[in-house]
């Protein structure tokens, strides 16, 4: 096997055994990179993958060999040796950051709180992966989906999904706010996990809105995310795990595309846990034009230092931050809607322990990959891709997002999507590696 093609715990242990060193999987990663993902650049091109903003050739090569010298002494941490690429959103010390836009131009001088856990723990960075510009967007244009390059890769964190279904490196990060973890991961066939709200650090990560981000690991088994989760979280994942007993379909599922339709019914058909169908919770379960408010409110607060760059934003996010002026939403209306946030998410917390329920199970998002490139044309267009993902932002419930099989008619992935209570991560961790082991792992022919 290409080391390439190693999943992250598959890697950890074959360094671990010294069957492998950091610098042949680092190399190997490389030369994917330079087989696989074309151009990379601002804007990308029909036959590229594009999925990396910049790679870091020579530092990846030195870290790898400061990692071999880490296993060769016998007292390396379980992630050392194992490459990773970073949403164009998290600060490395003397690394250009760009949210990949051409308004951001700094070079932070410290590391961003993930990234230094992650460095703690002996990973290498290979590079850093494109974004929608400021992670605000579904789609990240300029980023081609392996599956079909004229499909999008989803997004925001769609160069991080990219470079994970194509190969070219074991593991990413990610960042969520409206579901950009999870629509990459159903749009590329990947997994991913959106923590708990507040549980991972955001210091030094590019905001869109402070108070629904979410950072969050990205691999392509499920499985692979619980080491990196621990990493991250500064603690050890439970040897025990709660048992799956209970699930719920969500209320909130409208139409889906057949393809989405079928990977769900599969989905729900493995799934080892008895299906109850308890009456819809004490919450509202239509936020979107609410959860728009806040969020825009929020980056445009962040964004007023870039005032006199106006011009240079993507028009979708131009427009965006013209929204959130004209609405000139109030200090009380801000508060307000604040504090309706915390009272569904009670809502659900409460409908969950009455009900014994242990997940909620949605598809992930209700479509198959869209073709690519108008994005950043249309800022408040068609809002398929996020209207089930959005609303696990506004709650902060976490939720896992795995394949659930390739489409019979479109030939791309389709996602399903695991939500649980506050603080059930591990758990849900778990459930979801079990529910993957029953419907299989998707890979791009």
């Amino acid at each position: 096997m290409n080391p390439a093609d190693l999943g992250v715990l598959d890697a950890a242990a074959a360094l671990r055994a010294r069957k492998l060193s950091s610098r042949e999987l680092v190399d190997a990663c490389l030369e994917r990179i330079r087989e696989r993902d074309g151009t990379h650049s601002d804007d990308g091109d029909p036959v590229s993958i594009n999925a990396w903003v910049r790679v870091y050739e020579e530092d990846a090569r030195a870290a790898a060999a400061r990692a071999d010298e880490r296993l060769a002494a016998g007292d390396a941490p379980p992630l050392c040796g194992v490459p990773i690429g970073l949403k164009d959103l998290y600060a490395v010390a003397g690394k250009p950051l760009t949210a990949s836009s051409r308004v951001l131009h700094e070079v932070p001088d410290r590391d961003c709180d993930a990234w230094a856990a992650l460095r703690a723990n002996g990973m290498v960075l290979i590079g850093h992966t494109h974004t929608h510009e400021f992670a605000c967007g579904g789609t990240t244009d300029q980023v081609g989906n392996p599956w079909a390059l004229e499909r999008s890769a989803g997004g925001s964190s769609g160069g991080s999904a990219a470079a994970l279904a194509s190969r070219q490196v074991p593991a990413a990060t990610g960042t969520d706010t409206a579901g950009s973890l999870r629509i990459p991961s159903a749009e590329c066939g990947t997994s991913t996990i959106k923590p708990t709200l507040g549980w991972l650090s955001l210091r030094g990560i590019v905001p869109l809105a402070s108070t629904f981000d979410h950072p969050g690991p990205m691999t392509r088994e499920l499985r692979d995310c619980e080491p990196l989760l621990a990493a991250l979280a500064g603690a050890r994942a439970p040897e025990q795990r709660r048992p799956f007993r209970r699930y719920a379909v969500s209320p909130r599922i409208a139409d889906l595309d057949p393809d989405v339709a079928e990977g769900f019914e599969r989905a729900l058909a493995a799934l080892p846990a008895e299906r109850v169908e308890p009456p819809p919770p004490a919450a509202r379960l239509d936020v979107l034009a609410e959860y728009f408010d806040l969020v825009l409110t929020e980056m445009l607060v962040w964004h007023r230092r870039f005032d006199d760059w106006r011009g240079e934003y993507r028009y979708s996010n131009r427009a965006r931050l013209e929204h959130a002026e004209e609405r000139a939403m109030t200090a009380e209306e801000y508060v307000a809607g604040q504090n309706r946030r915390v009272e569904d998410r009670d809502a659900w917390r409460d409908w969950l322990a009455e009900h014994r329920v242990d997940a909620i199970v949605e598809p992930t998002i209700p479509i198959v990959a869209p073709v690519r490139g108008r994005g950043y044309e249309e800022p408040f267009g068609d809002l398929d891709d996020l209207s089930l993902t959005h609303y696990w932002d506004w709650t902060g419930f976490p939720v896992v997002a795995l394949p659930s099989g390739v489409g019979s008619r479109s030939g791309l992935p389709v996602g399903v999507s695991l939500i649980g209570a506050p603080g059930a991560d591990w758990d849900l961790l778990a459930w979801g590696a079990a529910l993957q082991e029953r419907i299989g792992v998707v890979s791009p022919p």
